[in-house]
C-alpha cells in the first residue's frame, strides 16, 4: 500500500470508529425530555390555569422540580384521569403526575416512585347537612357517588350497602348533583375537596362532620411497567427535593 494512502486510511477509520461510538452512547443515554400526563381536574393537585392556558398545580410543579433535579426536561400534557394509565401503557406519555393514589391492582400495570404526598378519601355532604358522620355505614341504603377511574369506586361497591354508586368524570360535577340533591354524599381524594370548599369553587356542600379516612395511600410519580431506569432517576430526584426542602415548599404553596 503506497505510503500516501495510509494517513487517510488511518483518518476514515478512526472516524467511523468515533461515528459508532458516539451512536452507541447515544443509544444507552438515558432520554432528555418525557411527556407527561396531568388532569385539568385535580385541583390542587393538577388543574387548567385557563388565564394561561396550561395544566398547573402541586403534581406539575413537583414533576418539573423532579425534572430540574433530575436534568431533564419535561412537557406536561392535558389527560382525562381515567385516560392516564392507558395513556401510559400505549406510550402516549411518559410519566403520570397526578393524584393517583399507589394501589396493589394498579401496581400490577405500571410501576410507582417514592411518595411524594399521601391522603386518604373525603366525606363530602350538602352544606346544610348536620348530621354525625363517623363511617361509611351511616349512609346505608343511600344513593352515593364518586369520580370514575379513581379507586373509591371499587371501594363502596365493595362495600356493599348503598342503594347505589354513581360515577362522575369530575369532583366538581359531583358536587353540583349533590348540591341538588341528586345523590346523598360524594366521596373523593380529601385534599381537593378541602380545597374547593376553601376556595368557594363548590357551593351548597361542605366537609362531613366527624368523618375520618380509611383508605390512606401514597401519591407517586408513575412510569410503564419494568421501565426501570426512568423509576430510578425520578427516585433519585425525588430523594434530592425532598432533602433540599423543594417538595416541602411545593406542598406549602397549594395548602395541602
Amino acid at each position: 500500500m503506497p505510503s500516501f494512502i495510509r494517513p487517510a486510511l488511518r483518518l476514515a477509520l478512526g472516524l467511523c470508529l468515533a461515528s459508532t461510538f458516539s451512536f452507541a452512547a447515544a443509544q444507552g443515554a438515558a432520554p432528555a425530555s418525557y411527556n407527561v400526563g396531568a388532569t385539568a381536574t385535580g385541583i390542587p393537585f393538577t388543574f387548567l390555569d385557563i388565564k394561561s392556558n396550561s395544566i398547573q398545580g402541586m403534581m406539575v410543579d413537583t414533576a418539573q422540580a423532579v425534572a430540574k433535579a433530575g436534568g431533564f426536561q419535561v412537557t406536561v400534557q392535558q389527560t382525562a384521569f381515567a385516560a392516564l394509565i392507558p395513556s401510559l401503557t400505549s406510550n402516549k406519555i411518559d410519566i403520570i403526575s397526578a393524584a393517583m393514589l399507589k394501589t396493589a391492582a394498579r401496581q400490577q400495570v405500571v410501576e410507582f416512585s417514592d411518595p411524594v404526598y399521601s391522603y386518604g378519601e373525603g366525606l363530602m355532604v350538602k352544606a346544610d347537612d348536620n348530621r354525625n358522620y363517623p363511617t361509611l355505614d351511616e349512609l346505608k341504603g343511600e344513593v352515593v357517588g364518586a369520580q370514575v377511574g379513581t379507586i373509591f369506586v371499587d371501594m363502596l361497591q365493595k362495600k356493599g350497602i348503598f342503594k347505589e354508586v354513581r360515577t362522575y368524570d369530575s369532583v366538581a360535577d359531583m358536587s353540583r348533583d349533590l348540591a341538588l340533591g341528586r345523590i346523598k354524599a360524594a366521596i373523593g381524594d380529601q385534599p381537593i375537596m378541602v380545597y374547593q370548599i376553601s376556595q368557594k369553587a363548590f357551593q351548597g356542600v361542605k366537609m362531613a362532620n366527624g368523618y375520618k379516612s380509611t383508605n390512606v395511600s401514597d401519591v407517586c410519580l408513575i412510569v410503564r411497567k419494568g421501565d426501570i431506569d426512568t423509576l430510578n432517576r425520578l427516585n433519585k430526584a425525588i430523594a434530592t427535593i425532598k432533602t433540599d426542602g423543594s417538595l416541602a415548599q411545593i406542598v406549602k404553596k397549594w395548602g395541602i
